[in-house]
């Protein structure tokens, strides 16, 4: 049944092993539940494709994080969080992303999924799937079928009715199961659980369901398990009519979920409802915006919001992004019930939707600076707020120009951390809209082509750029006018039109110049005219725009055209003779490529690399690298962009490895390198080759031997545009 195993993690819920993956584990929230994580276990390793069904509240998520981590196999446990996600449009590419897979290309997210998971033995759980079932059903059968080594852990409140599929229903606590968790829960709060016999009746009046157990905990710092009793059983009583034992479970939850709500004070409640309207975490200066007015000003949200968490209506989590907020799926539900039935639901929307295009007009202004690190965090934290705002913004007819600005402005999400098929979609919805504002709809144009360009898509590209650029003529728009031509200088010098790229470039440069531009993407077509003066064998003149690149970044703190820089002032070191300065500039921009996510920057730094290493004598090292980027190529798209100036320094490093080293050799160091992962060939490239595998005994002078050109750059670091846009 495959090498998953399902031992390591003690049946008390204490620490697991360590687990590959994006799989993360509360340390102390696990209690009891000995037999279900073995019965889950059994399943998992007999069945792959194992559904754990039961109520809102139940535990279902974290019994199967539990198990997911005992029964990790070889590539890992990656969990997908599909509540937040309104749109079945976007299971493939929330899939995509939780993988941490970064595709440039045209490809659909399913093909990535197939060739990522092809020869992959790793634990896919896919968490709060209900809403989305039909898309997700087909997804995992598409998956199962045509990856032998996936497994899939799926976590709802329903089937997926897929064929294979194994359930496993879990039920409520136990009794003494049920009070042991309520004793932790209330030990957390700083407070006693109190009586014994009270506590078995509170956990019995809440059948044993862990959601609601904890909503009672939360209560037990300012009233005794008696009075808790006494308040619950009035209300089970008004629900239905005095009969206990024929309470449903799922009403059980949503009484003890009222019962709770009806404790709070009104600013309470009014808040909880209002926080339904994010998706996924917030932190406190959205809720702050979104939720304050109306009768709960922004300086009171803090304490009220500290009210929640205290009565665990509210979860606090430490991410990359600082300090943020959740509530559980189900307690938002029955929020937004509330807030729909206030008729209030539309406004906030409006709120949310106008707070996360501020965030992401505040995030490009600032992503020219020291903070682009921050930011991208920022952003992928906000990832599904931000989809979401995008939603309310293109389908409101009289406000789509805000989902159209929010759309282009979060250009360097989409295309310098690995979500160009995502931002497409949106900027294609976009720029179908005539909102009747000409700014955002031409900027959601020029970067719809920068877009297009990057996954080497160039008919639309140059469609998109031909209707910007008329436009912006037409409207005497000198911005979009500039970015336009920018672009499409850009395109043409990735189709090795290097003359018309120059002309184009300079003129885009003396636009950005008149209209007092200076941000990232300028510095980008500085770079991109660096690369086509080089191809026309002029390094001294690329070299010195570079060195004026670098100033400039380094003044600002700008690390991503950075990298681009240092690219370009590699190669000509290495032209120079001069390999460790190549291989000392090529590290650092390997690492800034590598960090923000930019699948094209680090791939064209491991073929340069590949090109220093020959020259340094280490032809397996160079082969393997070679093999490391040919596996990368395909998520870029055609292996160095079907260019002839692109693809002669790898021809030259093949061409000296072979000589070096023989076919049969050659050919098993780059298979060496396929077998690499993206990180994984980071990692070894960065650590220095040599490390892995023996050098070849030394040459005389590579580049003299073979008679290397002096004068060609080894490939542009702007195939996609320098993958950064103003």
């Amino acid at each position: 049944m495959g090498d998953i195993g399902c031992d390591g993690t003690p049946a008390d819920g204490g620490p697991p092993r360590a687990v590959a993956g994006n799989l993360q584990l509360e340390p102390d929230a696990f209690v009891g539940r000995a037999a279900e994580l073995d019965e889950l276990s059994r399943a998992l390793t007999a069945s792959r494709l194992v559904t754990v069904t039961g109520p809102g509240g139940v535990g279902k998520s974290r019994l199967a994080a539990r198990v997911a981590a005992r029964c990790a196999p070889r590539d890992g446990v990656w969990r997908v969080e599909l509540a937040a996600l309104g749109d079945a449009e976007f299971v493939d590419h929330v899939v995509v992303e939780a993988l941490g897979l970064t595709d440039h290309t045209t490809r659909l997210p399913r093909e990535t999924l197939r060739g990522h998971l092809a020869e992959r033995r790793l634990l896919l759980v896919l968490d709060g799937f209900e809403h989305l079932v039909d898309a997700c059903a087909e997804l995992v059968a598409d998956l199962l079928r045509r990856a032998p080594g996936l497994r899939v852990l799926a976590v709802g409140r329903r089937a997926l009715s897929v064929a294979g599929e194994r359930l496993v229903p879990l039920a409520p606590l136990g009794e003494d199961e049920a009070v042991r968790l309520l004793a932790v829960r209330a030990g957390q709060h700083a407070v006693g659980a109190g009586d014994e016999g009270q506590m078995r009746e509170l956990c019995r009046r809440l059948d044993g369901i862990p959601l609601a157990i904890e909503l009672a905990a939360g209560r037990l710092g300012a009233l005794s398990p008696g009075q808790v009793l006494e308040r619950l059983g009035d209300r089970f009583r008004l629900l239905t009519g005095g009969g206990r034992d024929a309470l449903p479970r799922h009403r059980t939850l949503r009484t003890a979920i009222g019962w709770s709500h009806e404790l709070c004070t009104p600013e309470e409640r009014l808040l909880w409802a209002r926080l339904s309207v994010f998706a996924g975490h917030f932190d406190l200066e959205a809720a702050e915006y979104v939720c304050g007015g109306n009768g709960l000003t922004a300086g009171d949200v803090l304490d009220v919001l500290s009210a929640l968490l205290a009565q665990s209506v509210v979860t606090r989590e430490e991410t990359p992004a600082g300090a943020r907020y959740r509530m559980l799926d189900t307690l938002r539900a029955y929020g937004a019930e509330w807030l729909e039935s206030v008729g209030d639901a539309e406004r906030l929307a409006r709120r949310h939707r106008d707070w996360y295009v501020g965030l992401a007009t505040w995030c490009e202004l600032d992503w020219f600076s020291s903070r682009q690190r921050e930011i991208a965090a920022r952003v992928e934290a906000d990832l599904p707020n931000l989809r979401r705002a995008l939603e309310v913004g293109l389908t409101d007819p009289d406000e789509a120009h805000l989902g159209q600005h929010l759309a282009g402005s979060l250009w360097f999400s989409w295309v310098g951390c690995g979500r160009l098929a995502e931002g497409r979609h949106w900027l294609e919805q976009a720029v179908r809209i005539d909102s009747g504002h000409e700014q955002p709809r031409l900027k959601a144009l020029w970067v719809l082509a920068y877009v297009a360009i990057l996954q080497g898509d160039t008919v639309p590209a140059l469609a998109a750029l031909q209707e910007c650029r008329r436009q912006a003529e037409r409207a005497a728009n000198p911005t979009a006018l500039a970015y336009a031509e920018h672009r499409a200088g850009c395109l043409a010098l990735i189709t090795d039109d290097v003359f018309r790229a120059e002309t184009l470039l300079r003129s885009a440069l003396e636009r950005y110049d008149e209209i007092g531009e200076l941000n990232s993407n300028v510095l980008m077509a500085r770079i991109e005219l660096a690369m086509a003066r080089a191809f026309q064998e002029d390094l001294p003149d690329a070299v010195r725009m570079c060195e004026d690149v670098r100033r400039v970044c380094e003044e600002h703190g700008e690390r991503w055209a950075r990298t681009y820089a240092l690219y370009v002032l590699a190669y000509a070191a290495w032209c120079g003779g001069d390999p460790a300065r190549a291989r000392e500039l090529l590290t650092d921009s390997l690492d800034g490529a590598h960090g923000f996510s930019d699948l094209l920057g680090s791939v064209l730094v491991l073929e340069l690399l590949a090109l220093v290493t020959v020259a340094e004598g280490k032809a397996v090292e160079a082969a393997v690298l070679q093999g490391a980027a040919d596996r990368m190529w395909p998520s870029v798209g055609l292996r160095l962009f079907g260019s002839a100036h692109y693809n002669t320094p790898h021809e030259l490093c093949e061409a000296l490895a072979r000589e070096q080293l023989g076919d049969e050799r050659y050919e098993e160091s780059v298979r060496q390198g396929a077998r690499l992962g993206r990180d994984e060939a980071v990692r070894w490239a960065l650590r220095g080759t040599g490390a892995a595998v023996g050098d070849p005994a030394p040459g005389g002078s590579v580049r003299q031997a073979a008679g290397a050109p002096t004068q060609q750059p080894a490939a542009s670091p702007t195939r996609k545009g320098g993958e950064t846009a103003g």
